[in-house]
């Protein structure tokens, strides 16, 4: 069996105990570490890995062939994606002065940017200018050398950016949750349609709670595929990726969801989902 994860601390923490054999019951899989960008261009095109983690945005291009399995991602509260700038008009003059300006994504289908679309629709009157594909980790280091005017960060960027001598901008998670009430969907495990999809997420559901009753065991793992090192950074971004929602979506899960691709639908940015075959 092969999956595709991030080498990010949430993600290894979770997937450790099945990795490495310590699920009873199911098979070693083969994994690919890549970042977002990469699984969710692997989960499109059609010959992807058996399990995969992709941006919830992701969802509705992928859903023929792969169903969203209701545990293992990154779902919460106070975590959402930040805006940041070095740029000194922007840091007086708020997200208005983002107007033509040049700003740094992660990805064009990162729920991160889905998000910052929504909220630029409403904060930036006539748009940003142009948008500038970068792996997450390069996108501080641009908008503290002044190669972009504001960069979208995700993952551990939230504990991280002060050293830098970024700004926040906007934290694209507090505007979804006071805009909506509900939790932040950002990464979604998905699954080959036709694969025992209960027996799956049984598998990943012990992983977490593996993970969670003997968190010294993935310490050494998670640590050589971390790209921060500072052992508090990452134990700071697995307290907060990794929560209730990792073990089960529920109903607060599942709504934010269908509000996230419901409200992105009514603005065309991205194709309608028939939220039925969401779960296979």
């Amino acid at each position: 069996m092969k999956i595709a994860f991030s080498p990010c601390p949430n993600d290894t923490f979770i997937f450790h105990a099945w990795v490495h054999g310590l699920v009873p019951g199911s098979p070693v899989p083969e994994v690919t570490y890549a970042d977002i960008d990469v699984t969710n261009t692997l989960a499109a095109v059609g010959q992807g890995p058996d399990v995969v983690k992709i941006s919830y945005a992701a969802l509705p291009w992928v859903l023929d062939e792969y169903a969203l399995l209701p545990c293992g991602g990154a779902l919460g509260r106070g975590c959402g994606p930040l805006v940041l700038t070095a740029d000194e008009a922007v840091r007086t003059q708020g997200p208005a002065a983002l107007a033509g300006r040049r700003v740094a994504v992660p990805s064009e289908r990162s729920t991160a940017y889905l998000l910052f679309r929504l909220w630029a629709a409403q904060n930036i009157p006539g748009g940003v200018g142009e948008i500038v594909i970068l792996p997450f980790h390069e996108i501080m280091p641009a908008v503290r050398d002044g190669r972009v005017d504001a960069g979208l960060v995700i993952h551990e960027a939230r504990f991280t950016y002060h050293t830098f001598g970024l700004t926040l901008v906007a934290d694209m998670g507090s505007w979804w949750e006071a805009d909506t009430g509900l939790p932040i969907p950002l990464g979604a495990i998905v699954a080959r349609r036709g694969m025992d999809l209960k027996a799956l997420a049984g598998w990943i559901r012990s992983s977490v709670e593996y993970a969670w009753a003997h968190p010294e065991a993935s310490r050494e793992y998670v640590l050589c595929h971390s790209q921060e090192l500072a052992p508090e950074v990452v134990q700071a971004h697995i307290d907060l990726y990794v929560n209730a929602f990792s073990a089960d979506l529920g109903g607060d899960g599942l709504a934010a969801v269908r509000a996230l691709l419901e409200r992105a639908a009514r603005e065309g940015l991205v194709p309608p989902v028939d939220m039925d075959r969401l779960l296979g």
